[in-house]
């Protein structure tokens, strides 16, 4: 029983301490081509990089940071689509998120309003079939 508990504990809070940057860096670069692919470590996708990594461009309005995220996937219904973008800080903590109806969204783009946000921001596209890709950029 302890160590059922255990297992449940750690199934619970080991993933939050992997993305909270609880890890050093090395243990985090090690989670790219694994739990999460980025263009320098595709791992099994490389060749799905153009369609599943999102584009970050970001501008201002003068107030607020506006950041937009596009994925260049196809929308292909349930069958094969991006599911959503989440936005995540430097920490990894959660900003934002948009999630997409395949059967009414024609492209993956987002945009979220930052804010004054400054440093790294860290953006998610989640494919149903190809998993989880992570792009950053410093504003």
């Amino acid at each position: 029983v302890r160590m059922a508990l255990t297992g449940s504990v750690l199934g619970a809070i080991a993933p939050h301490y992997a993305l909270s940057g609880a890890l050093d860096d090395s243990a985090s670069v090690s989670m790219a081509g694994g739990v999460y692919y980025t263009r320098e470590a595709p791992g099994r996708w490389s060749e799905k990089i153009a369609g599943h990594l999102p584009n970050l461009e970001v501008s201002s309005d003068g107030e607020n940071k506006m950041l937009r995220v596009l994925t260049s996937h196809e929308m292909k219904g349930y069958e094969h689509y991006i599911v959503k973008h989440v936005v995540l800080d430097q920490q990894f903590n959660f900003i934002s998120e948009n999630m997409f109806d395949p059967t009414k969204d024609q492209i993956a783009m987002s945009d979220f309003n930052l804010g004054q946000y400054q440093g790294i921001v860290n953006v998610l596209s989640m494919c149903n079939k190809h998993d989880v890709w992570l792009n950053s950029m410093e504003i």
